[in-house]
């Protein structure tokens, strides 16, 4: 391959082959020649890829069409804004001689061997002479053309640039200087064979040049100092730590391999520790370390390379061992015997400090003192503690001694460490060590003392003033008796009691109730001083509890009762506000014997009891004394008012008269209003009447229209015609019977007819509607000359009926009416129950013998209503 030269930034000519696979070097571009910064490298055919050295590539296999065959490399400098152009042109070769090229061709592709030979090796620090040749790199076809070699890579044109080169002509790859392993381990190369016209028949070759360790490093320890602690009495074997060194020389080889030894040992005497030459862990050596003789020690160690060969490079370090104190020695009493003095009574206060000796680290758990009383202090009067800063223990009373029962006091202390005892390795177990101490009791003057210095008192609630509840009394520690004491209360405190100054005696100063005030809690503590001759003084405290007394009657909560014709027991149930045992159960009686022989108790539970009556007593109001017991005897009075009345239910006697005892009675202003209006009722009946008989009697058959007005018939079930006017309630019913009517003057009337039927008619005028009971005899009517006024509730339904129309006609879907219009069917003739029609005018008889089986409420109705 030939490769013209030309100016640069203007044209390159590369004569290749007719036929270029994919990823063929067609050949190499200086770009440097024609800008030396470029940042962006491009080429305009997408069949032809370029590469920052300026080898040209073939992207896809190619074959040349034309005889040339032409594109462009284009370079740009982004910062610098510079863009440059090369023409690149190529040209089919021409082939002169094609069997013997084509043969030579196939002898160079099977010997390609010399183009890709073994790493190089370059020892470290080698000495010379430079240039220095390390290796050489040749193509098989410099065999028939004249090839030139070139490299790029570290080395040579990129840091450390001219370590390396090559010689253009022969291959050869020298070294111009020494190499430091440590700081460039190897290096890689790219070797390049081209023909003086730019074709390069080889693939660039990546070759390696390897720097060979020198043992240039000596080893070294990772800290200038190794500090490490161990228990003293530690066994033999016992790990202390482990030193550590590092080699910077190539590792796994023996320039990195390393041995450790303990050069000397400070203090010097017998070896205490030892070193494990590979792996530089530090053991227990000797079986006794004792803190107490030596605490600490230094080692100096020594690492070397080379596994420890005397050329090897070496290091030396230092280590420090701390001895760790254990409590292996036990504290021990300075003095074994020790006597103090102290006032009797005194609390709280220091009267004695012992001290030991121990010989373990002073500040450390193993030096610590605990001091105890081991005898003598059953009564807890004597306390001992440790000072932290001087280690000595300071024995306190914390309790008042007292001379008269004791004038000395024997105690024997023992002290032991925090830690706990460790037994030292060849030692024998060792006892606690103690001592004792004489306290001398010194005689005072004392007050008074209570005995008990408390004193509970039960108190019953609602005692009477100056009750006698207990005594309260001091003695004179001295002469042991109360002679001369003299008590009081001091102020400002509860005011429930007093005591007598002289006896001590403790009354009562108010009436005690659970349910007042300051009381409620139900306690008070009370503080009592006792003063003797000399002025000394002494306290107690008196604790009052107030105990639930039976202070509330029972009482039965309903007295008012009606007892119905099927005499039914009452339960009466009584309430006490005592607690127990002062209430519940209760036991009722009745106190009036004539009363008891017609009346009886039963108990029901522990609060409640039947009353019911003996036998078959007249009806009537009965006023019935029961007294209840409660549990504590308390006895209350209750009248309970029986009415006996000859009814179904309780609510028919509610409005009839009962007999009241003597004694003034007023009236509300409701009962006052109320008697008004029913004496003006009254008078409108009278007046309603008067008319009535005044005007006579006129009767007349009532037509059809008349009856489409005013009467609704309803005995047949069918649906019925609308009704328009407002004034009368719209029902979808009609009537197969006639009816009749009678109208006096501005009255209407309803009438009853025998064997009729009933008939309702709501007619206007007068404001009054009237009941008769009218006889069927040759169209004559009897009317009962007694009418009752139904005016006031005409006028209460009429407003609240006429809305509801209203209502019904304004919807045109009538979905209001559903809730009151209602339309029926024709169930047929004949049914048991006979007509349920209002207006019927069917002429068969039907009796009404079934108003004589009224209930007595109605017969009294039909009494009044019907002319018998």
């Amino acid at each position: 391959v030939l490769s013209l030269c030309c100016e640069a930034c203007k044209k390159v000519i590369f004569h290749v082959p007719s036929e270029l696979e994919a990823d063929t070097l067609v050949g190499r571009v200086d770009l440097n020649e024609c800008l030396q910064s470029a940042e962006f490298i491009s080429s305009s055919d997408g069949n032809f890829k370029v590469l920052e050295d300026g080898s040209v590539y073939t992207t896809s296999a190619l074959s040349l069409s034309a005889e040339k065959k032409t594109f462009t490399i284009l370079l740009k400098d982004i910062q610098e804004q510079v863009q440059k152009k090369i023409h690149v042109s190529l040209v089919e070769e021409a082939k002169k001689t094609p069997k013997t090229r084509h043969a030579r061709d196939t002898v160079l592709k099977r010997t390609k061997r010399r183009w890709g030979p073994i790493p190089s090796v370059m020892i470290e620090n080698s000495l010379g002479p430079f240039p220095l040749q390390i290796q050489q790199v040749q193509s098989d076809t410099a065999q028939n053309y004249t090839i030139y070699y070139s490299a790029s890579g570290p080395g040579i044109d990129q840091d450390p640039k001219g370590l390396f080169y090559i010689e253009r002509e022969t291959g050869n790859i020298f070294a111009t200087r020494a190499v430091d392993r440590e700081q460039y381990p190897s290096f890689q190369i790219i070797c390049f064979a081209t023909t003086p016209d730019g074709y390069s028949p080889e693939v660039p070759l990546v070759h390696t040049i390897r720097i060979e360790d020198d043992n240039d490093n000596a080893p070294y320890f990772t800290q200038d100092l190794f500090e490490f602690c161990v228990p003293e009495n530690s066994r033999p074997g016992v790990v202390v730590g482990k030193v550590i060194a590092e080699d910077r020389d190539e590792p796994y080889t023996l320039h990195t391999t390393l041995k450790y030894r303990i050069v000397s040992q400070t203090p010097p005497i017998t070896p205490a520790f030892s070193l494990h030459g590979d792996t530089g862990v530090i053991s227990v050596l000797l079986p006794q370390l004792d803190r107490e003789l030596v605490p600490s020690y230094t080692l100096l160690v020594e690492v070397r390379d080379m596994a420890g060969q005397p050329f090897g490079l070496c290091t030396t370090g230092t280590v420090v061992i701390k001895i760790e104190d254990t409590n292996d020695n036990a504290p021990s009493f300075k003095q074994l015997q020790y006597e103090t003095r102290v006032e009797e009574n005194r609390v709280s206060v220091e009267i004695l400090r012992v001290s030991v000796v121990d010989l373990d680290e002073p500040g450390s758990p193993g030096s610590g003192a605990v001091y105890e009383i081991i005898r003598g202090n059953d009564d807890q009067a004597f306390e001992i503690t440790t000072d932290k800063n001087t280690n000595e223990g300071i024995l306190c009373v914390v309790k008042g001694l007292d001379y008269e029962t004791a004038k000395q006091r024997i105690l024997v202390i023992g002290v032991n460490n925090e830690a706990p005892y460790v037994l030292a390795p060849h030692s024998q177990q060792l006892s606690q060590s103690t001592c004792s101490v004489t306290v001398h009791v010194l005689d005072v003057d004392e007050g008074p003392v209570f005995k008990p210095c408390l004193l509970r008192l039960d108190v019953k609630e609602c005692e009477d003033i100056g009750t006698a509840i207990g005594r309260f009394v001091a003695e004179d520690p001295e002469t042991g008796n109360s002679e001369g004491i003299r008590y009081r209360i001091p102020p400002g405190q509860c005011n429930w009691i007093n005591i007598d100054d002289k006896s001590g005696e403790v009354r009562t100063v108010r009436v005690l109730d659970r349910d007042i005030g300051e009381m409620r809690r139900g306690q008070c503590n009370v503080t009592v001083l006792a003063i003797d001759r000399n002025g000394k003084t002494g306290t107690g405290t008196i604790q009052v509890c107030i105990v639930p007394g039976n202070k509330n009657f029972p009482r039965i909560m309903q007295t008012d009762y009606i007892m119905c014709r099927d005499r039914k027991p009452i339960c009466l149930t009584a309430e006490d506000s005592d607690e127990a045992p002062y209430s519940a159960p209760f036991v009722y009686r009745i106190t009036d014997r004539r009363l008891a022989s017609m009346w009886k108790l039963t108990p029901h539970d522990d609060n409640s009891w039947y009353l019911s009556p003996k036998s078959d007593i007249p009806y009537g109001i009965y006023e019935i004394p029961v007294t209840v017991t409660d549990n504590g005897g308390k006895i209350g009075e209750n009248t309970i008012r029986v009415n006996l009345c000859d009814c179904l239910t309780p609510t028919e006697c509610d409005g009839r008269s009962r007999q009241l005892s003597g004694g003034n009675v007023t009236l509300g202003l409701w009962a006052i209003l109320a008697m008004i209006l029913g004496s003006l009722l009254l008078l409108l009946i009278l007046i309603t009447i008067c008319g009535c008989c005044g005007a006579g009697v006129m009767h007349r058959q009532v037509t059809d229209d008349c009856a489409n007005h005013n009467l609704i018939i309803s005995n047949t079930e069918a649906p019925g015609e609308e009704v328009m006017d407002h004034n009368i309630i719209p029902l979808q019913n009609t009537c197969d019977q006639g009816g009749y009517g009678v109208k006096t003057g501005e009255q209407q009337t309803f009438e009853m007819v025998k064997g009729r039927g009933h008939t309702l008619e709501s007619v206007k005028g007068g404001g009054h509607q009237t009941l008769g009971s009218v006889k069927e005899g040759g169209g004559q009517t009897m009317m009962d000359t007694c009418r009752y006024s139904y005016s006031e509730w005409h006028n209460f339904t009429h407003p609240r009926l006429g809305e509801k129309v209203h209502l019904c006609r304004q919807d045109e879907e009538q979905k209001h009416s559903e809730d009151y219009l209602l339309s029926y069917n024709y169930e047929g003739k004949g049914s048991l129950a006979g007509s349920v029609g209002c207006c019927s005018d069917q002429h068969e008889e039907e009796a009404l013998d079934f108003l004589d089986q009224l209930e007595p409420k109605f017969r009294t109705l039909a009494e009044t209503c019907i002319k018998r």
